[in-house]
């Protein structure tokens, strides 16, 4: 069946949804979302949204740490219209029903604003700490309200219908991204979704790796279509490592906020012994990828399996206060975080390249727009400055519905037919076992060979075990019916090939790209972007 909308929005986080609740006032919005609506990795944001609200911060200072952490890469006329424009877009989100904490002072009701590692000042808006649940709820809300939006919970994007793809798109006329092929879970059914304009806010990949904060969906699915269908990709092989997972065998992967030591905690080894001092002179506010290769460091040298996060010399009833979640989830692991420290290690959190997109959130393929986590805008360079993320997503989105306001009504649908998903031939498979072995392997292979710590030999492993793989799984996903645990495995080994494939052309260290066989900066050959194409 295909279904037609002015609008195809893939990913229903922040950025999707924002866009869509503006976009709703231009034509007909269909949102597709592989889980239920509210799943998201904005959802699992605990930190907060930065942006510059108090009369002793600014736009600088908040542009100054952006430009610091992203180690030199980040384009800063983006980081300066990102940072500028986001108190609109706070304001904007209060509107829409967002209700961030605040506290009294002097008679005032005042954002109750947090500093998190990175920043110099506290410019972080949050919801307790459960700041992406938050406003997950509240964008959700709104837009269920609006009539010309249409969910479509429980859908997966299988693969970009582009013009070039179809019999008659073969002629002059320049290649467009006509929609999406869409796999309907529960009735097993593949939709054409035809659009006028196509937007990707699928999120991260942090499924790619062993060990992540992120949630299941996070299987680079935006990023490994856009790929395909020959947009220009950048910056994978900056994978940011959140620094403080709790480390328990019965926590799936579950994040201790940044803020956490926004707020005065401290990192130790099991010894007790503090040891950020030694690595950077922010100590346990350093960036994250400093912290994150700072543990890395330590566990590889003492042989321990995680470090500690220390914040026992806070008031408990401050604790409990500021981050009722974190407390109340380690005390079902048995931890008291008032008496005890944490048990932390790394895990992957965040990536900080993706599709390539200009000022607009416009990608290298027409009528094809990216934003949100799956994009590279240039803001967060080599390294993410803490809760940059939601506001990169909330601005891009606005950008973008601003573009799209005025080139709407000259946009002109495509007379080109869209056929019917053709099986070709595929069968039910009776042998799952590939998939799940693949996956496991892949994401081990991802762990072990291109995480925190890189090496050249470590890369040409991974890729040549990444390679083997992917072969395996393309002949597999020719023969057999298409389902969802085989469209992730797809894409997580196309974003491991990709990830793979920018770290081996990086031949220098920096920011959260660390290869001991280039273990310097090199600023006269690798400030710029690594950029790839689909051969």
């Amino acid at each position: 069946m295909e279904i037609q909308t002015d609008f195809l929005v893939l990913g229903s986080g922040i950025a999707g949804l924002s866009f869509a609740i503006k976009a709703a006032a231009l034509g007909t919005v269909a949102i597709v979302t592989k889980k239920e609506k509210f799943e998201s990795s904005t959802n699992y944001a605990q930190g907060g949204i930065a942006a510059v609200q108090d009369e002793e911060d600014s736009f600088a200072s908040h542009i100054q740490d952006t430009l610091a952490c992203g180690a030199d890469l980040c384009r800063e006329e983006v980081v300066r219209f990102v940072v500028e424009e986001g108190p609109a877009r706070i304001e904007e989100l209060v509107r829409w029903g967002v209700q961030f904490t605040r506290r009294e002072e002097g008679g005032v009701r005042r954002y109750d604003l947090g500093r998190e590692g990175g920043h110099s000042r506290r410019r972080v808006l949050h919801a307790k700490d459960l700041t992406g649940r938050e406003i997950e709820r509240a964008l959700t809300e709104y837009v269920s309200g609006k009539k010309s939006v249409h969910i479509y919970e429980n859908f997966i994007a299988i693969d970009l219908i582009m013009r070039r793809f179809l019999a008659g798109g073969g002629d002059s006329a320049p290649d467009r991204c006509l929609g999406a092929y869409v796999l309907d879970l529960q009735n097993d059914r593949i939709h054409a979704f035809r659009a006028k304009y196509v937007i990707i806010a699928t999120g991260g990949c942090g499924k790619v790796y062993l060990v992540t904060t992120n949630p299941d969906i996070a299987t680079g699915d935006g990023i490994a279509m856009a790929y395909r269908a020959g947009a220009r990709i950048a910056n994978m092989e900056f994978i940011q490592f959140h620094p403080t997972c709790l480390y328990h065998p019965d926590a799936k992967s579950f994040l201790i906020s940044e803020a956490v030591r926004g707020e005065g905690a401290v990192l130790r080894l099991k010894n007790g012994e503090t040891f950020m001092e030694k690595y950077h002179p922010m100590k346990s506010l350093a960036p994250r990828d400093v912290v994150a290769k700072a543990i890395d460091a330590e566990l590889k040298k003492s042989g321990d399996d995680c470090v500690l996060l220390d914040i026992t010399h806070r008031d408990r009833d401050f604790i409990r206060r500021r981050f009722p979640n974190i407390y109340e989830k380690c005390l079902l692991f048995g931890i008291d975080m008032a008496a005890d420290p944490i048990p932390v290690v790394p895990a992957a959190h965040y990536l900080c390249g993706g599709v390539q997109v200009n000022h607009h959130g416009e990608t290298s393929i027409d009528r094809l727009f990216a934003f949100g986590e799956v994009s590279c805008t240039g803001l967060h360079g080599a390294n993410r400055l803490a809760s940059n993320s939601l506001l990169e997503a909330v601005v891009f989105a606005h950008r973008a519905f601003v573009r799209l306001q005025s080139e709407l009504p000259q946009a002109r649908d495509e007379d080109i037919p869209i056929p019917p998903w053709d099986p070709r031939g595929a069968t039910e498979s009776d042998e799952s076992i590939v998939v799940s072995h693949n996956w496991d392997e892949i994401r081990r292979c991802m762990w072990h060979y291109v995480g925190i710590v890189r090496s050249n030999k470590r890369l040409e492993r991974a890729h040549r075990r990444i390679e083997l793989i992917s072969r395996e799984i393309d002949d597999y996903y020719r023969n057999f019916v298409v389902t969802r645990d085989l469209l992730e495995l797809r894409n997580i080994a196309t974003v491991a090939a990709i990830i793979i494939r920018c770290a081996r052309m990086r031949q220098e260290s920096r920011g959260l790209h660390y290869n001991i066989d280039f273990p310097d900066r090199d600023d006269i050959h690798w400030r710029r972007d690594t950029v790839i194409v689909k051969p």
